[in-house]
């Protein structure tokens, strides 16, 4: 596969218009951008008062003064005083908002003269207002809090070369603290920490898709550009910008603007950074807006009834009123409230959440894609042999290898460091002595190969380490005896014999060859077409055990309804091995050439039977896991190096490391400090359990207040008079919302976690119309015992009949949250978390209380006869009763109840 498709994005990642290639900086900005691109290297270093060893200490707290901090906060959280604006911007706190106005209006403005205008109401409604803002501008803050300390424990660096007291230090430093003139090293998998000038280039690819909206890596170069034009500045060869990131090759820059100054600083601050909607974004928008319905066909319906029938300005009032009642406006809190705790109780297990939303699609996860290397594996990686091409311990392949690893600059990952450890620091000095690096060739994910280039007499030598298939492809000979024979097809099939079955001890085996060169010109620079003709020397053999944790974890996902499927970019035989270890039921084993020329049909045909792909490049990853989401999969991928972004990207959750390849980091929602399954295990159980306290509030409210649409309409058109007072419907609403506060901290049943749940709009609209009606069926026996038994029958005797349903509905709407809570009995089978048993029981003691008191009597309601009491346990314990039936009916005819 070409380098230029190698990092593709799926369809599903984010592309900038083309227009922000001319819009992001200021004329004078690109201007002098274009002017440093056109200077040599020197020029560069004189233009910000550095060098090759980069800024001298003593610049340090200048630049810090002058530049600050290397930041583009866009998705910082506003100010306090801006969030608590910011929670008035709520259609149901608008609706109080409205309400208020009118009762200022009836009872303050156009009071009657004779009893003086009243401010009863409008306190109680501002009162409401402000507890409603105030309670969800203090749980956004505290939850923008905790997301800013979660997402600072996951920070991203930059390898920085400074003068330290006259010491040259390379080190890595949080990109934050970069200043314009360090001097940092690139390789492959590092995003860009800030616009730079390159001054030293090697095989640099560069994806800029973020800014230009390019699929295609750019090439980059440290030589000067004179025909760069300031408006097209992104085509510059040898400036790279930041937020973009480096596909393949290695490169040293220079650091030209950070922060706000960038061309992704400057972009970024015209946009109102809003995040795409998630699939829970929509259904939470939904479930709103069909409640926000309800509300607008019970407005008129209720007004113009009672309007009809009784006073019109009272009518008004009860309709606005009831609209308030039928409308969650603690919703967002609610939503946000378990989201926030779920992110911090998932810190707590090692699982860093960056977007909130994440967690859902973490609960709804039902496949997740893995390597093998430190989740299957103890990502403690041993050499373990080091042989000729007969099969031999070979000192000579040992040497040739850690030459490969000591002067590469690109990307080293644990096999490198496995051969420097088994080399140990005598060799590696020897070396150090002994040569002298002339060029690499770096690795890229095609090639899957790399080679050094080093002065050995007067030849060159170069050394080249790779898979074995693609070290192979490029030699034409093999030492054998320290003579080298040409590589015949029969020679070839014996090689092949030897590394599979190396591959069935689940060993991992790289080849080694090298190659004499005349030196040419004085620069002496290689290519990639420079890797031909070479000799095959050994072969190194790596061994990283089956993790003792991998087997449990994978039977505990499965248990708990996620499957797992294994894509690796090893060999599949070393796949299958491994995979057979840990308990995963391989099958049989797709390699990535068989997934070319797949048609998307085929693809999913092929993906739904296989469990361990081997052998697939970026591009193929990205492409299962599209194809699994077309089969209706809610997909997690798990990946850490820089060829897993795509798939990061394409699937439902990403989920990376805190130790990965910075673009792999980027381009993950949720991030592990420990790279374990067990640890996802628990993770995928905590997103579950939010989800359910969410879904629990909703389907609470959303069939409560489907309910009251019947026992408002029955008892309007019934009744006389009001069936409620407007101002004590707002304050049994706003208890009945306080209680519900402590739904984020309730437990959840194991029936719920036990298998991946998403978000379904259509069984909402079921339970609704299901459950919602049992309500009614009790308000309107209320209706009838307090009309027939207590002969609340005329307006004079109107409060008496609005204080005995006052008291039965809001007991009646906080019990059913224990019914709805669980699929079982509650209290006997499950027993809801302490917090909420507390805040319910409140509810339920200020609704006994409430008309007793002093401020029950100022809203209208009365003292109710002792009498009245036992009808009440009567209709609350049928209420339950009928309910708890209902419940079972529901889970016979549907399968479930959350």
């Amino acid at each position: 596969m070409p380098i230029s498709t190698l990092f593709a994005m799926p369809s599903r990642a984010k592309k900038t218009p083309e227009r922000a290639r001319t819009v992001a900086l200021s004329p004078a900005d690109t201007d002098a951008l274009a002017a440093i691109a056109r200077q040599r290297a020197p020029g560069v270093y004189a233009e910000f008062r550095t060098g090759y060893h980069g800024l001298r200490s003593d610049q340090l707290d200048r630049l810090r003064r002058q530049f600050g901090p290397n930041e583009v906060r866009h998705d910082r959280p506003a100010p306090a005083i801006v969030q608590f604006l910011a929670a008035f911007k709520n259609p149901f706190v608008m609706i109080l908002m409205f309400l208020c106005l009118v009762m200022y209006g009836t009872d303050v403005l156009w009071a009657d003269p004779a009893e003086g205008p009243s401010y009863m109401g409008v306190g109680t409604v501002g009162l409401m207002v402000l507890l409603s803002v105030s309670l969800r501008f203090w749980q956004e803050y505290r939850s923008g809090r905790a997301a800013e300390a979660l997402k600072a424990m996951v920070t991203t660096t930059a390898t920085t070369t400074r003068r330290i007291d006259d010491t040259v230090v390379t080190s890595e430093i949080p990109i934050d603290q970069l200043l314009p003139g360090d001097v940092i090293s690139l390789a492959a998998g590092d995003m860009i920490p800030a616009d730079v000038r390159v001054v030293r280039a090697k095989d640099l690819q560069v994806n800029q898709s973020m800014l230009s909206g390019e699929s295609a890596p750019a090439e980059k170069t440290a030589e000067p550009v004179h025909a760069v034009d300031g408006r097209r500045i992104l085509d510059a060869d040898n400036l790279a910008f930041m937020g973009t990131s480096v596909v393949s090759g290695s490169a040293t820059a220079v650091v030209v603007n950070t922060g706000r100054r960038t061309f992704f600083g400057a972009m970024t601050a015209g946009l109102s950074g809003a995040r795409p909607e998630t699939n829970f974004d929509v259904g939470v928008r939904k479930v709103s807006y069909l409640l926000i319905r309800f509300m607008v066909v019970m407005v008129p319906a209720v007004f113009i009834i009672n309007g009809l029938t009784k006073d019109w300005s009272q009518a008004l009032l009860f309709g606005v009123a009831t609209a308030v009642g039928l409308t969650p406006e603690m919703l967002p809190l609610i939503v946000t409230a378990n989201l926030a705790k779920g992110a911090v109780h998932m810190s707590k297990h090692k699982v860093i959440v960056k977007h909130l939303n994440a967690i859902q699609n973490f609960g709804a996860m039902d496949v997740l894609c893995t390597d093998k290397t430190g989740t299957l594996t103890e990502d403690r990686i041993l050499l373990e042999e080091h042989l000729d091409p007969a099969g031999r311990r070979s000192p000579a392949t040992l040497r040739l290898a850690t030459l490969n690893s000591h002067f590469q600059t690109g990307l080293r990952n644990l096999l490198d460091k496995a051969v420097l450890e088994a080399a140990g620091r005598p060799l590696t000095d020897w070396i150090a002595r002994n040569h002298r690096m002339i060029d690499e060739i770096p690795f890229d994910f095609a090639r899957r190969r790399m080679s050094v280039v080093v002065e050995d007499g007067d030849m060159d030598l170069m050394v080249t380490k790779g898979a074995v298939e693609e070290v192979l492809a490029v030699c034409d000979s093999v030492l054998l005896e320290d003579t080298e024979q040409e590589l015949t097809p029969g020679l070839l099939s014996s090689l092949d014999r030897l590394v599979a079955g190396l591959n069935g001890e689940g060993k991992r085996v790289l080849a080694v060859a090298t190659k004499r060169v005349l030196p040419g010109d004085a620069r002496r620079e290689y290519t990639r077409s420079d890797e031909s003709g070479l000799t095959l020397v050994g072969f190194l053999t790596f061994l990283d055990p089956p993790k003792a944790s991998a087997a449990a974890a994978i039977d505990a996902l499965r248990t708990h309804g996620t499957a797992v499927k294994v894509i690796t970019g090893d060999n599949e035989l070393v796949a299958e091995t491994v995979c057979g270890k840990v308990g995963i039921d391989v099958g049989a084993v797709v390699t990535g050439a068989q997934l070319d020329g797949l048609d998307d049909a085929g693809l999913d045909g092929l993906v739904r039977e296989t469990t361990v792909f081997a052998k697939v490049d970026p591009l193929q990853k990205a492409r299962i896991v599209e194809s699994l989401q077309r089969l209706g999969h809610t997909v997690g991928f798990l990946g850490d190096g820089v060829n897993d972004a795509p798939a990061l990207r394409a699937a439902d959750v990403g989920i990376s490391v805190d130790t990965a390849a910075d673009i792999a980091r980027e381009s993950a929602d949720i991030i592990l400090l420990e790279k374990d399954l067990g640890v996802l295990e628990r993770g995928v159980l905590e997103g579950r359990r939010t989800f359910g306290n969410i879904l629990k509030y909703i389907k609470m409210t959303a069939s409560s207040n489907f309910g009251n649409v019947f026992s408002v309409l029955v008892a309007s058109a019934m009744l006389p008079f009001l069936p409620m007072i407007p101002v004590v419907l707002l304050v049994q609403n706003l208890i009945y919302d306080l209680s519900m506060l402590a739904i984020p901290w309730d437990r959840v049943d194991r029936e719920f976690l036990a298998k991946p749940r998403k978000w379904e709009t259509r069984s909402l609209s079921r339970f609704m119309v299901f459950i919602g009606p049992i309500s009614s069926i009790f308000d309107i026996s209320t209706f009838a015992v307090m009309w027939f038994v207590f002969a609340a029958n005329s307006p004079e005797h109107a409060a008496l009949f609005q204080s005995g349903w006052f008291i039965e509905s809001l007991i009646s709407q906080t019990l059913i949250v224990h019914m709805i809570r669980t699929q079982r009995i509650p209290f006997l089978q499950s027993r809801a978390s302490w917090p909420v048993l507390v805040t319910t029981g409140l509810a339920c003691a200020f609704a006994l209380v409430f008309p007793f008191t002093g401020f029950g009597h100022a809203l209208g309601l009365v003292s109710l006869p002792w009498t009245y009491f036992p009808w009440l346990v009567g209709t609350l314990v049928a209420y339950c009763v009928v309910t708890q039936i209902a419940k079972v009916a529901f889970i016979r005819r549907f399968g479930g109840w959350l």
